[in-house]
């Protein structure tokens, strides 16, 4: 399948399968896990990745808003979906006709939804957030018992219906006693309300609290579902350095040389003029820059590979093309291949590598990478499908 090589990422379906099944091996029989696919499932594609998902019997599927979830239905995702952030109450009609679940934030949010959803002549399915120590939204349980009340009026709402109840860790990534300590206190918080429900008469069947770190590292924090998000596409974790699930990385970005050309002792690289060459030098163009995701913080300071070999970046980075040296490099040629995140050969530039260098993580840097960037998918080594906003046949 043909498409514009320019810049593209490569989303290996293979890496992704391993993941999966790696993950799986984790949870303990019962245990069903819950993709997360928000934001085009990390930069990766959200309709190609999660209907590969589905062909692996993922049933569970975990995005941020309405639009992203009517995007998997318009896909053809039959799975369970939930939104975990804001939707507008008013919106009860589409999230009943899409039969997509939503995250319930507190008691007057879903007073709002029950109403509209009554008005609407539909049942809204919800799942009851907790907020447990993360600080964001859902409803404060730092007293258990004072939030008890309110989400039995919520369960007896008649436009809701609550099959779910979850909570997210804020610190399960941080290996500090300190940090520990914190994680233990929200899942005894979420425990608490779970037990305080129970005792009231009010059962919620299905629980769910761990996201990628606490998979890893909170084994013994199952419930009915997990949320496996950026370990699904292959990153490690950042501050558990020393996890052992196996992981392959799904996403490579790459590029392809446009212009070779040789630069004279003195002469300036790109604006700003924050190069300039000490000596006589091979330099090549390659047309990606921060417009498609690649980040000016990279400039005079991240490496490329090109022929199995690292070339480092120089000259600030441009909205569309940037400059590497490639003094060094034998026969650089235009066309060849130009690997900015990925393996090639015995090197490999991680997303990790990349973050360390512009004071991020690598979640930040996936999510960037530009929609003009065709997601082109892999299996076997092979082209299977092409994604591409530029063109008119993406289908």
């Amino acid at each position: 399948m043909e498409f514009f090589k320019r810049t593209w990422a490569e989303i290996d379906l293979d890496a992704l399968d391993f993941n999966v099944e790696s993950i799986r091996k984790q949870l303990p029989e019962g245990t069903q896990m819950m993709a997360v696919v928000k934001a085009d499932a990390y930069g990766h594609g959200d309709r190609m990745v999660s209907r590969e998902l589905s062909r692996k019997g993922v049933r569970w599927f975990g995005v941020s808003n309405l639009e992203e979830g009517a995007s998997l239905r318009a896909a053809g995702v039959e799975g369970e979906i939930l939104i975990f952030g804001f939707t507008p109450p008013s919106m009860a009609k589409e999230l009943a006709g899409f039969g997509i679940s939503q995250a319930v934030l507190n008691a007057e949010y879903a007073r709002e939804l029950n109403e509209y959803a009554q008005k609407a002549g539909v049942k809204v399915k919800g799942h009851i957030k907790l907020d447990t120590g993360m600080g964001r939204i859902g409803f404060a349980c730092q007293s258990p018992e004072a939030c008890l009340d309110e989400i039995c009026a919520c369960c007896q709402l008649p436009g809701l219906e609550i099959t779910g109840i979850f909570s997210h860790f804020s610190s399960s990534d941080d290996p500090t006693p300190e940090g520990m300590a914190y994680t233990k206190m929200q899942k005894e918080r979420f425990d608490a309300v779970v037990t305080g429900l129970a005792k009231r008469g009010v059962s919620i069947p299905f629980r769910h609290l761990q996201n990628s770190a606490g998979i890893v590292s909170y084994p013994e924090c199952r419930y009915e579902a997990v949320r496996a998000g950026v370990i699904l596409y292959g990153q490690p974790l950042p501050f558990l350095p020393g996890h052992t699930l196996p992981l392959k990385p799904v996403m490579s970005l790459c590029s392809t040389v446009a212009m070779v050309k040789t630069v004279r002792p003195g002469e300036c690289i790109s604006y700003s003029r924050t190069f300039t060459a000490p000596r006589e030098m091979r330099v090549a163009t390659i047309p990606i820059g921060y417009a498609d995701g690649y980040l000016r913080a990279f400039s005079n300071r991240a490496d490329v590979l090109i022929r199995g070999k690292r070339a480092r970046v120089i000259g600030n980075v441009c909205m569309d093309q940037l400059m590497v040296d490639v003094s060094h490099i034998p026969d650089v040629q235009v066309e060849d291949r130009v690997t900015l995140a990925g393996r090639d050969g015995e090197e490999e530039i991680t997303f990790s590598e990349l973050a360390d260098l512009a004071g991020t993580i690598h979640y930040e840097l996936l999510c960037l990478v530009g929609k003009r960037v065709p997601r082109v998918y892999l299996r076997d080594g092979e082209i299977v499908k092409v994604w591409d906003m530029n063109r008119f046949d993406r289908g």
